[in-house]
């Protein structure tokens, strides 16, 4: 079977196939003259995938107490566990794998023909060390951050949590330029008006609590324009913020998107934490309303105060943190832990001249 590196989304396998340096058509996706991959002739995705398989357990040897529900076949498993493939169905992820694992089809065909689990996914002591909820939910963190230990909460596991931000750094280099927004008048804001508030009058915000200083810088201007939520005839003052340092930041838009193929990524471990990865990411990204409460915005605040605190030989690691913006799906924000890591060097006003309700009837 021949397939192409434009078949997967994981950019590990993509480098994989590209370093074959071999182009040609692909038979799944059709595409012409792009990188292949032959299952006859080449071997280098045989370890990855295989390796990954090995971490399920064909039905007949799970217990019997395993949850029916986290029973999947293989092929199901690749497609919405995993972040690999590139708009292939099902059907098409079965022909390739099967013809990737050809030895391991034939050694072991309960893996790929009938139900398999995770066994990990629900041995308590495995948990307890390797997940980084432990053995809770979501809700469970969440509810003791509200109700009972905001700053010493035991239901996250912070080595965990530590060792996947290492898998997201994203280093920005001196000169990039970011843009920061906020309601103004006609007149505008001078430039140096336009920073993160001071500590008396900072506001508790997806990365910060309340007088902690961050500042909140976006991709582009029309991510600017969404985030500030301006009314029709609102003027808004869009600074231009430029970096001063080179830096490293984790991108959390990235979270539940790291290749299970990454050199020295316990699969298990990375499968166990896939939706609890997949849940900051949905945080950090969610819409809050203006009636919200600010209590809404502390399990991400824990997150990114802990991220804040990891230093590399006494050295700061990270100096903020990227995210998707909940008012504009193309674009992201940056929040940034340390302000004077960025200057403002021009501003501009905009008119907001009209809006767009797109409204949706709920009951």
């Amino acid at each position: 079977m021949i397939f192409c590196c434009e078949c997967f989304n994981d950019i590990e396998l993509k480098s994989c196939i590209k370093g074959l340096d071999t182009k040609g058509n692909c038979s799944i996706c059709n595409q012409t003259d792009t990188y292949i991959y032959n299952t006859d002739i080449d071997s280098e995705l045989v370890d990855y995938f295989e390796e990954l398989i090995s971490i399920y357990t064909p039905i007949n040897l799970l217990t019997s107490t395993y949850p029916k529900k986290d029973l999947n076949l293989l092929k199901d498993e690749l497609l919405n566990r995993w972040n690999i493939f590139n708009n292939l169905n099902a059907s098409q992820i079965y022909n390739i794998i099967t013809q990737i694992c050809k030895d391991k089809y034939i050694d072991s065909p309960d893996l790929f023909d009938n139900p398999i689990g995770i066994a990990e996914l629900h041995d308590t002591v495995y948990l307890s060390e390797k997940s980084l909820l432990k053995t809770d939910r979501w809700e469970d963190f969440v509810d003791s951050l509200k109700k009972k230990n905001r700053f010493h909460t035991k239901h996250i596991n912070t080595t965990i949590l530590k060792e996947f931000c290492s898998y997201l750094r994203k280093p920005y280099k001196k000169g990039m330029i970011f843009y920061r927004g906020r309601i103004s008048s006609y007149t505008g804001y001078s430039p140096d008006l336009m920073g993160a508030p001071c500590f008396d009058s900072a506001t508790a915000g997806r990365a910060n609590a309340m007088g902690i200083r961050c500042l909140y810088l976006s991709d582009n201007i029309k991510t600017v324009i969404h985030e500030v939520r301006a009314g029709a005839f609102d003027y808004v003052s869009v600074g231009t913020f430029e970096l001063l340092n080179d830096i490293i930041v984790v991108d959390l838009k990235s979270i539940d998107k790291i290749s299970p193929f990454i050199h020295g990524l316990n699969y298990i471990q990375h499968a166990i934490n896939k939706e609890h990865l997949k849940k900051i990411n949905t945080e950090m990204a969610k819409t809050l309303r203006r009636s919200d409460s600010p209590l809404d915005y502390i399990p991400t605040q824990y997150i990114s105060d802990f991220i804040k605190s990891i230093e590399h030989h006494g050295n700061i690691e990270y100096s903020g943190l990227e995210y998707n913006s909940a008012m504009n799906k193309d674009g992201f924000n940056l929040a940034v832990f340390y302000p004077e890591l960025f200057k403002c060097i021009n501003v501009e006003v905009y008119e907001i001249k009209d809006l767009n309700y797109i409204e949706k009837k709920i009951k």
